[in-house]
Protein backbone atom coordinates (compact mmCIF):
# COMPACT_ATOMS: atom_id res chain seq x y z
CA UNK A 1 0.00 0.00 0.00
CA UNK A 2 3.13 2.28 0.82
CA UNK A 3 4.61 1.66 -2.43
CA UNK A 4 0.93 2.08 -4.19
CA UNK A 5 0.53 5.67 -2.24
CA UNK A 6 4.20 6.62 -3.27
CA UNK A 7 3.83 5.73 -6.78
CA UNK A 8 0.54 7.52 -7.10
CA UNK A 9 2.34 10.61 -6.05
CA UNK A 10 5.48 10.51 -7.82
CA UNK A 11 2.67 10.38 -10.85
CA UNK A 12 0.67 13.24 -9.91
CA UNK A 13 4.00 15.15 -9.21
CA UNK A 14 4.65 14.43 -12.78
CA UNK A 15 1.47 15.18 -14.61
CA UNK A 16 0.08 18.25 -12.82
CA UNK A 17 3.70 20.48 -14.02
CA UNK A 18 2.68 18.69 -17.94
CA UNK A 19 -0.31 19.98 -17.61
CA UNK A 20 0.88 23.24 -16.72
CA UNK A 21 2.90 23.34 -19.90
CA UNK A 22 0.90 22.20 -22.12
CA UNK A 23 -1.67 24.97 -20.73
CA UNK A 24 0.81 27.59 -21.43
CA UNK A 25 2.11 26.73 -24.39
CA UNK A 26 -1.68 27.15 -25.83
CA UNK A 27 -1.69 30.17 -23.99
CA UNK A 28 1.19 31.76 -25.58
CA UNK A 29 -0.42 29.71 -29.07
CA UNK A 30 -3.34 31.76 -28.77
CA UNK A 31 -2.20 35.48 -28.16
CA UNK A 32 0.71 34.79 -30.83
CA UNK A 33 -2.22 34.56 -32.87
CA UNK A 34 -4.58 37.50 -31.53
CA UNK A 35 -5.17 40.15 -33.57
CA UNK A 36 -6.78 42.20 -30.31
CA UNK A 37 -9.83 42.04 -27.90
CA UNK A 38 -12.17 44.12 -25.70
CA UNK A 39 -12.72 43.41 -22.29
CA UNK A 40 -14.43 45.28 -19.29
CA UNK A 41 -12.61 44.72 -16.67
CA UNK A 42 -12.58 45.09 -12.76
CA UNK A 43 -9.13 45.72 -10.61
CA UNK A 44 -8.66 45.04 -6.99
CA UNK A 45 -5.47 46.48 -5.21
CA UNK A 46 -5.26 45.52 -1.78
CA UNK A 47 -2.74 47.02 0.52
CA UNK A 48 -0.93 44.32 2.69
CA UNK A 49 0.05 46.76 5.69
CA UNK A 50 -3.80 47.86 5.54
CA UNK A 51 -5.77 45.41 4.46
CA UNK A 52 -7.73 48.08 2.77
CA UNK A 53 -8.79 47.19 -0.93
CA UNK A 54 -9.34 49.64 -3.59
CA UNK A 55 -11.55 48.58 -6.49
CA UNK A 56 -11.65 50.22 -9.99
CA UNK A 57 -13.46 49.37 -12.96
CA UNK A 58 -13.48 50.15 -16.63
CA UNK A 59 -12.61 48.98 -20.26
CA UNK A 60 -9.71 47.45 -22.16
CA UNK A 61 -8.81 47.23 -26.09
CA UNK A 62 -5.82 45.59 -27.29
CA UNK A 63 -4.26 45.75 -31.09
CA UNK A 64 -1.57 43.65 -32.16
CA UNK A 65 1.83 44.41 -31.82
CA UNK A 66 0.69 45.43 -28.41
CA UNK A 67 -1.36 48.83 -28.15
CA UNK A 68 -3.43 48.88 -24.98
CA UNK A 69 -6.33 51.63 -24.56
CA UNK A 70 -7.23 51.35 -20.62
CA UNK A 71 -9.78 53.29 -19.87
CA UNK A 72 -10.87 53.84 -15.93
CA UNK A 73 -14.09 55.16 -15.31
CA UNK A 74 -14.42 54.33 -11.29
CA UNK A 75 -13.61 55.30 -8.64
CA UNK A 76 -11.91 58.45 -11.00
CA UNK A 77 -11.46 58.68 -14.47
CA UNK A 78 -7.84 57.67 -15.91
CA UNK A 79 -6.54 56.65 -19.51
CA UNK A 80 -3.41 54.50 -19.34
CA UNK A 81 -2.42 54.35 -23.45
CA UNK A 82 0.70 52.11 -24.71
CA UNK A 83 1.21 53.53 -28.14
CA UNK A 84 3.76 52.78 -30.81
CA UNK A 85 6.35 55.15 -29.62
CA UNK A 86 5.25 55.96 -25.93
CA UNK A 87 3.09 54.97 -22.93
CA UNK A 88 0.69 57.93 -21.57
CA UNK A 89 -0.86 58.03 -18.16
CA UNK A 90 -3.60 60.90 -18.38
CA UNK A 91 -5.45 62.38 -15.68
CA UNK A 92 -8.53 64.41 -16.99
CA UNK A 93 -9.67 65.59 -13.32
CA UNK A 94 -5.90 66.74 -12.14
CA UNK A 95 -5.05 68.17 -15.97
CA UNK A 96 -2.29 65.66 -16.04
CA UNK A 97 -0.40 63.90 -18.45
CA UNK A 98 2.75 61.30 -18.00
CA UNK A 99 4.94 59.98 -20.45
CA UNK A 100 7.01 56.83 -20.57
CA UNK A 101 9.12 54.46 -22.38
CA UNK A 102 6.86 51.74 -24.01
CA UNK A 103 10.06 49.69 -23.28
CA UNK A 104 9.70 50.30 -19.67
CA UNK A 105 6.40 49.14 -19.28
CA UNK A 106 6.05 45.78 -21.77
CA UNK A 107 9.43 44.58 -20.84
CA UNK A 108 9.06 44.62 -16.77
CA UNK A 109 6.21 41.98 -15.30
CA UNK A 110 3.36 43.40 -15.40
CA UNK A 111 -0.31 43.40 -15.54
CA UNK A 112 0.37 45.21 -19.39
CA UNK A 113 2.82 42.27 -20.21
CA UNK A 114 0.39 38.98 -19.17
CA UNK A 115 -2.48 41.65 -21.03
CA UNK A 116 -0.72 41.89 -24.41
CA UNK A 117 0.95 38.55 -24.24
CA UNK A 118 4.65 39.54 -23.79
CA UNK A 119 4.61 37.76 -20.96
CA UNK A 120 6.64 34.10 -21.76
CA UNK A 121 5.19 32.29 -19.27
CA UNK A 122 7.27 28.78 -19.84
CA UNK A 123 10.61 30.49 -19.95
CA UNK A 124 9.70 33.12 -17.65
CA UNK A 125 8.07 31.23 -15.10
CA UNK A 126 7.97 28.28 -12.80
CA UNK A 127 3.96 27.04 -13.57
CA UNK A 128 2.13 24.95 -11.46
CA UNK A 129 -1.38 23.66 -11.96
CA UNK A 130 -3.57 24.62 -9.09
CA UNK A 131 -6.55 22.97 -10.54
CA UNK A 132 -10.19 24.29 -11.85
CA UNK A 133 -12.12 27.35 -10.45
CA UNK A 134 -15.55 28.47 -11.52
CA UNK A 135 -15.03 26.97 -14.85
CA UNK A 136 -11.37 28.21 -15.00
CA UNK A 137 -8.31 26.36 -15.36
CA UNK A 138 -5.44 27.95 -12.26
CA UNK A 139 -2.11 27.87 -13.12
CA UNK A 140 0.77 29.31 -10.03
CA UNK A 141 3.90 30.95 -11.68
CA UNK A 142 6.74 31.07 -9.64
CA UNK A 143 9.12 34.08 -11.55
CA UNK A 144 12.70 32.24 -12.70
CA UNK A 145 13.85 35.86 -11.89
CA UNK A 146 11.50 37.48 -9.34
CA UNK A 147 11.31 41.92 -9.46
CA UNK A 148 9.92 43.67 -6.15
CA UNK A 149 7.09 43.93 -7.70
CA UNK A 150 6.30 40.36 -8.89
CA UNK A 151 7.12 37.61 -6.70
CA UNK A 152 4.40 35.70 -7.32
CA UNK A 153 1.61 35.37 -9.79
CA UNK A 154 -1.84 33.39 -10.43
CA UNK A 155 -3.97 33.24 -13.97
CA UNK A 156 -7.17 31.85 -14.18
CA UNK A 157 -7.36 30.89 -17.60
CA UNK A 158 -10.36 29.89 -20.10
CA UNK A 159 -9.77 26.03 -21.24
CA UNK A 160 -12.83 27.22 -24.17
CA UNK A 161 -10.51 29.87 -25.52
CA UNK A 162 -7.02 29.44 -23.66
CA UNK A 163 -7.28 32.70 -23.20
CA UNK A 164 -6.63 34.64 -19.58
CA UNK A 165 -10.19 35.63 -17.44
CA UNK A 166 -8.11 36.80 -14.30
CA UNK A 167 -4.31 37.97 -13.27
CA UNK A 168 -3.64 37.62 -9.34
CA UNK A 169 0.32 39.42 -8.74
CA UNK A 170 2.12 40.12 -5.35
CA UNK A 171 4.46 42.47 -4.88
CA UNK A 172 7.73 41.66 -2.28
CA UNK A 173 5.18 43.08 0.54
CA UNK A 174 2.68 40.86 0.24
CA UNK A 175 0.37 43.53 -2.12
CA UNK A 176 -1.91 41.88 -4.51
CA UNK A 177 -2.97 43.48 -7.64
CA UNK A 178 -5.78 41.34 -9.27
CA UNK A 179 -7.54 41.72 -12.82
CA UNK A 180 -10.61 40.27 -13.95
CA UNK A 181 -11.99 40.70 -17.28
CA UNK A 182 -15.73 40.19 -18.38
CA UNK A 183 -17.51 40.69 -22.29
CA UNK A 184 -14.65 39.61 -23.91
CA UNK A 185 -14.80 40.39 -27.36
CA UNK A 186 -11.94 38.44 -29.62
CA UNK A 187 -10.43 40.47 -33.05
CA UNK A 188 -12.89 43.22 -33.28
CA UNK A 189 -11.89 46.07 -35.59
CA UNK A 190 -10.20 48.84 -33.85
CA UNK A 191 -9.17 51.84 -35.33
CA UNK A 192 -5.65 52.62 -34.56
CA UNK A 193 -6.55 56.45 -33.26
CA UNK A 194 -7.76 54.72 -30.29
CA UNK A 195 -4.17 54.26 -29.49
CA UNK A 196 -2.45 57.75 -30.16
CA UNK A 197 -2.96 60.03 -27.64
CA UNK A 198 -2.63 64.38 -27.94
CA UNK A 199 -2.27 65.93 -24.46
CA UNK A 200 -5.49 68.25 -24.26
CA UNK A 201 -4.55 72.31 -24.37
CA UNK A 202 -3.68 73.00 -20.88
CA UNK A 203 -2.87 69.56 -19.51
CA UNK A 204 0.91 69.43 -18.02
CA UNK A 205 2.42 67.31 -19.33
CA UNK A 206 5.50 65.39 -16.94
CA UNK A 207 8.00 63.83 -19.39
CA UNK A 208 9.52 60.51 -18.02
CA UNK A 209 11.49 59.21 -20.70
CA UNK A 210 14.36 59.97 -19.82
CA UNK A 211 14.39 57.75 -16.85
CA UNK A 212 14.15 54.17 -18.52
CA UNK A 213 13.06 52.58 -14.96
CA UNK A 214 9.89 54.45 -14.97
CA UNK A 215 6.34 53.33 -15.37
CA UNK A 216 2.71 54.00 -14.42
CA UNK A 217 1.65 52.49 -10.84
CA UNK A 218 -1.34 49.39 -10.65
CA UNK A 219 -0.24 48.15 -14.68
Amino acid sequence: MRRLLLTVVCLFALVVPARGQDLATDIQKQYDSLQGFTADFMQQLKNAASGEVETRTGRIAFKQPGLIRWETETPEKELLLVGQDAVWDYFPEEKTALKYQVSSVLSSKSLLRFISGKANLKEDFVIESQGTEEDLLKLKLIPKEPEPSLVLAYIWVDPTDSLLRSILILDFYGNANKLGLDNLALNPKLDAAQFVFTPPAGVEVKDNTADAGAKPDRY
